[in-house]
């Protein structure tokens, strides 16, 4: 059985009720259970969350909230890692067998069910066990600069003052929206990014992080251009 995991706890300080707040008309997380239903992907959608009325709005997209997480993973401290072996470990006390499993976050406007379907062939027919979603960063991070307590600068890599930007290596970044994975791995906590995973390279205009209003705000704007 493949099933998708959404992570969706309440209690968020800096965009307060991100997960269902109203984004282009509809809650957030919709954008994300539809894109799970829209991949065929998967013989569950579930949502794992402390809140109700985020499991009521869940339930009204399509999704399942079979249970509701427990108090000790929804905290700040609580990991992605956490929240997805609770729901292995409620999947294993119903004796449902699962074989593969997708970790969607639900603030992802931008996920396309056809990288879905891309990170479920890759984790099916590769020797590895993650699959994910990353993207290229738009400048060298050979460049990358840090400031002081006094407000001055130094670079990173200062080697790299003079490096040609076409002769340094390009990096890429996870572009936090999903991470498909063998159970086995999840279960033992084996880390997302290792030789043991491959990327689903997205382009940077269809990734965003929304973790304040800024990037909400930044978010609503490129969406808005994108679906022109």
């Amino acid at each position: 059985m493949k099933i998708a995991i959404i992570p969706a706890r309440g209690g968020s300080k800096r965009i307060p009720g991100k997960n269902i707040k109203l984004f282009h008309g509809k809650p957030m997380i919709a954008y994300s259970i539809e894109a799970a239903q829209e991949s065929g992907c998967f013989d569950k959608i579930i949502v794992s969350t402390d809140d109700q009325e985020i499991a009521d709005i869940a339930r009204k997209y399509g999704a399942e909230v079979p249970f509701m997480r427990p108090a000790e993973i929804a905290d700040d401290h609580a990991t992605t890692m956490d929240v997805i072996q609770h729901a292995i470990g409620w999947c294993e006390s119903q004796n449902i067998t699962v074989d593969l499993l997708c970790c969607i976050y639900a603030t992802a406007p931008f996920i396309s069910s056809n990288d879905l379907s891309k990170g479920l062939a890759l984790v099916s027919a590769g020797d590895i066990d993650y699959a994910f979603s990353a993207t290229s960063f738009a400048f060298p991070i050979q460049r990358a600069i840090s400031l002081n307590d006094n407000g001055s600068v130094q670079m990173l890599q200062p080697e790299h003052v003079n490096t040609r930007s076409q002769d340094l290596q390009e990096a890429f970044h996870d572009a936090g929206q999903f991470y498909w994975g063998k159970v086995s791995a999840f279960k033992a906590g084996k880390p997302f990014f290792s030789l043991c995973s491959k990327a689903i390279l997205i382009p940077r205009k269809r990734v965003q992080d929304v973790d304040t209003l800024e990037d909400w705000e930044f978010a609503e704007a490129l969406y808005a251009v994108m679906k022109v």
